[in-house]
């Protein structure tokens, strides 16, 4: 009997731990938890404000989503316009989150992750080439897409979109499955960390000169989320 219970118990542990280990965030446990991002409480996440102080501006943003971004001051000639917890108190623990992205003629969202999220795009206008790739060994899944057509990004993985069109934007509407899916810009990340890497470090994984690093480094690494 005390074996029965030891592996029952044992059970129950490893099906809470795996259940932890796939969840991206954390699910409600109420109707809503809004944010209240004046807490001094830090927890993983923000702390439900007082629901009695809940009102419908708490779950609405004038975001003007339908009208186009400025993309002609992107170096890589696109805009996102991401829509988290950080503007819409409500999305706490509601696990998703909206972007728009304008793409500029030949414009990209360049190689990036989401460390939280998978992401599901659609082609709201024009076309884009799209795709992802693996972890090791390292597989490319790619499409060209045009308007109405959506394409599913897994979380974590590295991903990007570009217009192929010289003359035509094009626009895109993104869902995130997390509140705060964070974005990690590959190339921003590498050349543009704050404090650099070491050049020896990049130019041994590059397998190019210290001096083609040393450059790359020097280079202004834009961040296109706005």
């Amino acid at each position: 009997m005390a074996s029965s219970s030891s592996c029952f118990l044992l059970a129950a542990v490893l099906a809470s731990v795996a259940y932890q280990a796939i969840a991206s965030d954390p699910s409600p446990l109420q109707d809503f938890c809004v944010a209240d991002m004046h807490s001094p409480v830090r927890v993983n996440g923000f702390v439900c404000k007082d629901p009695m102080a809940v009102n419908a501006d708490d779950f609405f943003k004038a975001a003007n989503l339908d009208k186009p971004r400025d993309t002609k001051m992107s170096k890589v000639g696109s805009n996102v316009t991401l829509i988290n917890v950080m503007q819409i108190p409500g999305l706490n623990t509601l696990g998703i989150s909206l972007a728009r992205i304008d793409y500029a003629p030949l414009g990209e969202n360049p190689p990036h992750t989401h460390p939280r999220a998978t992401e599901i795009l659609t082609v709201v206008e024009g076309t884009l080439y799209v795709g992802f790739v693996t972890s090791n060994p390292n597989k490319l899944f790619s499409k060209v897409l045009n308007k109405g057509d959506v394409f599913v990004f897994p979380e974590g993985l590295i991903h990007f979109q570009f217009n192929p069109v010289y003359d035509k934007p094009a626009v895109a509407i993104a869902a995130l499955s997390s509140q705060n899916p964070g974005a990690i810009t590959i190339a921003n990340a590498v050349f543009g960390s704050k404090p650099p890497i070491s050049d020896d470090v990049l130019a041994k994984a590059f397998q190019v000169e210290k001096g083609t690093i040393d450059w790359l480094q020097a280079q202004f690494w834009e961040n296109n989320h706005y």
